[in-house]
């Protein structure tokens, strides 16, 4: 199962190089890590290439929900079943990423990485975010889920972009995970370590 990793960056000039480097060096697919540069000022872009990616870039700020788009879009085309998300600040470490790819999932599934946010050091405000949307998001799906805010996940590219998310920024997420369960695709939350600086 040939598996992508989409990363969606910002201004993310400081991190995305390390991120990427990261990535390129234990990635199991060659042209396998995808960065959507979301309209960045910076010099996202060169950096990301310069570590090996492949780049796509927004002329303007879209949106998380837009870059993740553009990124599944990609990894379609380029002829990825699946596709690993990973957050462009360095919080997922690319073993970690790995770990997702390599689940034994089945390839539709949308597997989630769960957080021990507290035990990694995530600020109270974060960890009190993601306690309210799993609480109504739990609610609205009638499932126990326990982190619906980690941007580290598997999606099933094309059954994801046939669920047709609409949100443009962070709610894009939200957005996908409702409609994934209603469209009945299997939801697998798997526990992750992530790194935070404080």
């Amino acid at each position: 199962m040939r598996t992508a990793v989409v990363v969606p960056a910002y201004e993310a000039s400081a991190t995305v190089g390390d991120v990427v480097h990261e990535l390129v060096r234990c990635w199991p697919h060659d042209q396998g890590v995808l960065v959507v540069d979301d309209g960045s000022l910076d010099d996202t872009s060169d950096r990301a290439r310069r570590a090996g990616a492949t780049v796509a870039r927004h002329e303007r700020n879209r949106g998380k929900g837009a870059a993740l788009r553009t990124g599944l879009r990609l990894a379609r085309d380029r002829g990825f079943a699946v596709a690993v998300t990973v957050d462009a600040d360095g919080q997922h470490p690319a073993e970690e990423a790995l770990r997702l790819a390599s689940h034994q999932a089945p390839p539709e599934a949308l597997v989630l990485g769960i957080r021990d946010l507290p035990g990694a050091g995530a600020p109270r405000a974060n960890q009190m975010s993601n306690r309210i949307s799993n609480y109504f998001l739990s609610h609205f799906t009638s499932m126990d889920l326990a982190d619906t805010q980690c941007g580290l996940r598997r999606y099933p590219v094309s059954r994801t972009l046939q669920l047709d998310g609409r949100s443009r920024g962070y709610a894009f997420e939200a957005e996908i995970l409702l409609l994934a369960v209603r469209a009945g695709l299997p939801i697998v939350q798997v526990p992750v370590h992530v790194r935070y600086d404080g």
